[in-house]
């Protein structure tokens, strides 16, 4: 018997409809479901309700339901107890939860019948030491991100690799990012994209005021650090997969590297990481295209009515 734990976005998931279809085909199947409080209530299904560690712990795979951002807070917690994800996407890019929506019993079938393998993505730990030494970590899928406030000026940061320094920055911030991650906050500030089968960090600087600076690739071993500058009360934040927040301060130093712990995916298809950029990425550019074609050639055919 099969016990999995259904993980819902309430606000992707309207009136948890898409959730409610999947728990009662899997009850039919013969599978124990988890759910956390909020979804079970609005379920009327108090007695599946477990808190966030009985849910990550006691199931033998987690099933999320929403977008990208969805499946990278289920990541950074059930990598903790080494639980496989399934994403089913209700977002719009859906890098992450590849699943789409209409494939989901299928897919899940599929994981039920055992035809599915498992791949494993490298994490980050960031550890913040203050100017007291106490420290802070936090460990992430995606990205660690050192920015300035909103209303800040430019910051300085120091950046050193295995101790070694590397340059000054100054720029609205860096970026810290998994493979997995490449594609996301990084390929939008101009960094590379990395295959997720390759264990590599790479730094890439946010706006930097430099004719210069570029993003730098480094091994899974290596040991990334920053030093906030003397940034004279400008508001400096890490971030942590673009979704927890952490108030830095002059001096402060974060350290980066490879976290002990890994996020395990569960693949029910064939395509390959390429093929999935190339449907994801290319493929939503070209129909944006295709669509602000039609609209102009919509416009011209209007103007020749009139």
């Amino acid at each position: 018997m099969k016990r999995i734990g259904l993980l819902p976005n309430v606000e992707k998931d309207i009136g948890l409809v898409n959730t409610a279809m999947i728990l009662d085909w899997l009850e039919k199947k013969n599978c124990t479901i988890n759910l956390l409080e909020v979804p079970a209530q609005l379920l009327q299904r108090s007695d599946l309700a477990k808190n966030e560690n009985q849910l990550y712990r006691d199931s033998d795979f987690i099933v999320v339901l929403g977008g990208d951002g969805t499946f990278l807070g289920a990541a950074r917690n059930a990598a903790l107890y080494d639980t496989p994800i399934l994403g089913i996407n209700l977002g719009t890019l859906g890098f992450l939860a590849e699943v789409e929506k209409r494939s989901s019993l299928e897919a899940l079938q599929k994981v039920l019948n055992g035809e599915y393998s498992i791949e494993k993505r490298m994490m980050l730990e960031a550890s913040v030491y203050d100017c007291h030494n106490d420290e802070r970590k936090f460990i992430c899928l995606n990205d660690i991100g050192i920015t300035r406030g909103s209303l800040s000026r430019i910051i300085d940061l120091k950046i050193f690799i295995n101790d070694n320094f590397v340059d000054d920055y100054p720029a609205d911030g860096i970026i810290i990012s998994t493979p997995t991650g490449s594609t996301g906050y990084n390929l939008s500030a101009g960094g590379p994209i990395l295959d997720p089968n390759t264990n590599m960090m790479v730094i890439t600087p946010i706006c930097p005021h430099s004719l210069y600076a570029r993003s730098i690739v480094v091994s899974d071993g290596d040991i990334i650090k920053v030093q906030i500058g003397e940034n004279f009360g400008c508001d400096v934040i890490l971030t942590i997969d673009g979704q927890m927040g952490y108030h830095l301060k002059s001096n402060d130093i974060v350290t980066i590297q490879k976290s002990k712990y890994q996020t395990s995916l569960i693949k029910t298809s064939n395509y390959s990481f390429f093929d999935i950029l190339r449907k994801k990425i290319v493929g939503t550019r070209s129909e944006r295209y295709e669509s602000e074609a039609s609209i102009e050639n919509s416009r011209i055919d209007s103007k020749q009515f009139y």
